[in-house]
C-alpha cells in the first residue's frame, strides 16, 4: 500500500497509487508520490513515466478524515503543500508522463492528470472537482487544461463531473478504452514514445513546458490561498464535516 514504482522494458517506469479503498491520499502520500515521480524522471535510463492506480478509482483527492482528526491547521497545510509538490512533480518530470485513469478522478486526481503530458482513460472514467462542496478551492488550474474555460467554470461552480468520452471530444483524453485494456493501452503509447531519441524527448518536454501559456505552479498556489481563507472563517471545516457525516450515513444505510 502507498506509492510504488517499477521499471518495465524500454525505459518505461510505472508509478502506481495504492491507498485503498478509494485512493484518498494522506499528506505523506502526496509527498511520496512527488518524490517517486521526480526520481523516475531523474533516472537517465527512464524515457517515459506511466502514472496509474489500483483500487476502485484513480484518485479521490485528499484524505478528509485525516484533516478532521488533526487539531489546528497542520494537516491542511501539509495536504496543500503535498498536492502542490505532487502536481508540480508531474509537470516538471524530465520525461513525458502518461496518466492511465480508471473510475473516478476527483480533486487532487484532476491536479495530477491536468499536469500530465498524455491521458489514456477507461470508458468508466469520470473527472470532477467537488471542492466547493468540501469548503476548498484548487485545481481549477488543472481542470482548465482539460476543458474549455466556460465549461471549466460550470463544472467548478456546480461540482459536476465530466466523462472520459466528453474529454476525448475536447481532445484532452488521447484514447478511451475498455477498463480491462487500460494498462496495455497506456504501455503501448509509452513504448511508442520510448522508441524516440531519449535526449530529444527530454528536451522536447522542457521546451513544451517553456512555451506553456499557463504558469501552473503560481496559479495553483494562488487558488490555495483562498482555501486557507475559508478555513479561517470556519466554512471549510463545516463543509468537510458535513460530507463525512453524509458519507457515514450512506455507509450505514448500505449496511
Amino acid at each position: 500500500m502507498g506509492i510504488s514504482s517499477s521499471h518495465t522494458e524500454n525505459g518505461v517506469v510505472e508509478v502506481t497509487i495504492d491507498f485503498p479503498p478509494v485512493n484518498a491520499l494522506p499528506a505523506r502520500g502526496w509527498f511520496e508520490l512527488a518524490d517517486t515521480i521526480t526520481r523516475a524522471g531523474d533516472d537517465q535510463d527512464a524515457r517515459v513515466v506511466v502514472l496509474r492506480a489500483e483500487n476502485r478509482g484513480f484518485c479521490a483527492g485528499v484524505d478528509l478524515k485525516e484533516m478532521q482528526r488533526a487539531p489546528g491547521y497542520e494537516a491542511l497545510v501539509a495536504a496543500n503543500r503535498g498536492c502542490a509538490r505532487a502536481f508540480g512533480a508531474v509537470y516538471d518530470c524530465a520525461v513525458p508522463v502518461v496518466a492511465a485513469v480508471h473510475g473516478f478522478c476527483l480533486g487532487g486526481g484532476v491536479g495530477l492528470v491536468g499536469n500530465a503530458d498524455v491521458v489514456i482513460a477507461s470508458d468508466d472514467a469520470y473527472f470532477g472537482l467537488p471542492e466547493v462542496d468540501r469548503g476548498a478551492l484548487g485545481a481549477a488550474t488543472h481542470l482548465a487544461r482539460l476543458v474549455p474555460q466556460h465549461l471549466m467554470r460550470a463544472l467548478y461552480y456546480t461540482a459536476s463531473n465530466v466523462t472520459a468520452a466528453q474529454l476525448h471530444h475536447h481532445g484532452s483524453v488521447y484514447r478511451v478504452v475498455p477498463h480491462a485494456e487500460l494498462d496495455d493501452a497506456a504501455r503501448e503509447l509509452a513504448h511508442e514514445i520510448a522508441k524516440k531519441d531519449p535526449l530529444v524527448i527530454r528536451r522536447a518536454k522542457e521546451a513544451i513546458n517553456g512555451i506553456d501559456p499557463q504558469r501552473v505552479h503560481t496559479s495553483y498556489r494562488f487558488e490555495q490561498g483562498f482555501t486557507f481563507e475559508l478555513n479561517l472563517t470556519g466554512a471549510s471545516d463545516r463543509a468537510r464535516q458535513a460530507f463525512l457525516d453524509g458519507h457515514h450515513a450512506r455507509q450505514a444505510n448500505d449496511g
